[in-house]
């Protein structure tokens, strides 16, 4: 790394705890449909791809797959907001980092992400967000990524990304962006953290090179 000007994050598992949240989000349209409750091997799916691709995934005909998307809209994600925990650190580093740096989101949520940040008073502490509606093909390619080097006008290594999960993992390295794991050791990262407080100090590393 060398001279970072954009800080990027997934959102779910890295800036919110969200696994009681999505579980109890697909409980409730599996159980309306007769279906039993995720298992962990659904579960370790669903929290890293979209929603198109999670009901895909747990519905194995197109007829149902529609109709747990028309459930799922008519119904909505608010609810579970409640479940959602942010990363304790969060609205401490954002602080710290702002305006020195230029912070984003990269997240295969799709029409939720922006309602998140307003229920959770984040909805100005972001220079740039990009959903999985905003690109072709949303991670484990790196379209998303390539996106905010472009609005940036940077190059790959002037970005950080903190994530989570394989998907981010592929998703930086197909963008040549440096890595940031967030409490998942089994990753191949540039750097790994179990807090968004270490976060600081990599940045104060790469400043004083």
């Amino acid at each position: 790394m060398k001279k970072i000007k954009v800080v990027a994050f997934d959102c779910d598992g890295v800036l919110f705890d969200t696994r009681k949240a999505n579980t109890a989000f697909y409980n409730r349209i599996l159980t309306y449909f007769g279906k039993s409750e995720i298992n962990p091997e659904q579960f370790d799916y669903i929290h890293m791809h979209t929603v198109e691709e999670s009901i895909a995934y747990l519905f194995e005909n197109e007829e149902d797959r529609q109709a747990a998307h028309a459930y799922r809209k008519r119904t909505g994600y608010e609810p579970f907001f409640k479940m959602m925990e942010m990363e304790p650190h969060l609205k401490p580093l954002l602080k710290k980092l702002r305006p020195g740096y230029w912070t984003a989101i990269v997240t295969n949520r799709t029409d939720t992400m922006h309602r998140v940040l307003t229920e959770f008073g984040l909805e100005n502490e972001f220079d740039w967000v990009v959903t999985a509606l905003d690109v072709p093909r949303p991670k484990p390619f790196a379209d998303p990524l390539i996106k905010v080097l472009d609005h940036f006008s940077i190059k790959p290594h002037e970005m950080v990304y903190v994530g989570d999960s394989e998907l981010d993992e592929i998703a930086s390295k197909a963008a040549g962006v440096p890595f940031i794991a967030y409490n998942n050791p089994s990753l191949s990262a540039d750097f790994h953290v179990t807090s968004l407080k270490e976060i600081e100090g990599i940045l104060e590393r790469d400043e004083n090179q």
